[in-house]
């Protein structure tokens, strides 16, 4: 199995998702781990798939 390119990591006050071939952080800090915005990014990257779950995630922080 191959090395996952993005991953969530715990920090202070929630989860952040981390870019590990750019090493750096993408995206916004998240309350709850962003599970299926992980899977989109890590298989098909299909955009339009990325940008549902991340209005979700900002709806909530609202």
């Amino acid at each position: 199995m191959s090395k996952r390119r993005y991953v969530a990591r715990g920090v202070p006050g929630g989860y952040r998702i981390w870019d590990n071939r750019g090493r750096r952080w993408w995206g916004d800090l998240y309350e709850r781990c962003p599970d299926l915005l992980l899977v989109e990014l890590n298989g098909a990257a299909d955009s339009e798939k990325i940008t549902a779950p991340l209005k979700q995630y900002r709806a909530r922080k609202r």
